[in-house]
């Protein structure tokens, strides 16, 4: 325990001549721009007009937009899949739209592995 008194100890701190890759670096959600603004933001209060729930989205998807992460985001919205909110530059209604052509697509890929080539 310091006293008031006591000066801090501090460490020198000699940069990396690396960068470490994300995986390196910690969970993805760590690099996250959407971690220093407020989450009031990215999910939609009860009630809300539609009016302010449009421009509220869109202020959430701006902030996504600078994001460095938005993809890992998206994905992982994708897969979990996440019911509520704007993740990864998407609100829930644009993230059912991408997992329905992605079911679309991956069971036409599937008929078309499935029929022989012609020959």
């Amino acid at each position: 325990m310091l006293l008031p008194h006591q000066p801090l100890q501090t460490a020198a701190v000699v940069p990396s001549q690396r960068v470490p890759s994300r995986e390196e670096a910690g969970p993805w959600h760590s690099e996250a721009v959407c971690r220093r603004d407020e989450a009031g933001l990215f999910f939609a209060p009860s009630k809300e007009p539609t009016a302010a729930r449009l421009a509220r989205e869109e202020a959430a998807k701006r902030v996504c937009a600078r994001c460095p992460v938005m993809i890992e985001c998206r994905e992982h919205a994708l897969l979990q899949p996440e019911p509520y909110g704007v993740w990864g530059g998407l609100t829930a209604a644009e993230r059912r739209v991408v997992l329905a052509r992605r079911r679309r697509r991956d069971a036409e890929l599937q008929r078309t592995a499935a029929v022989p080539a012609a020959g």
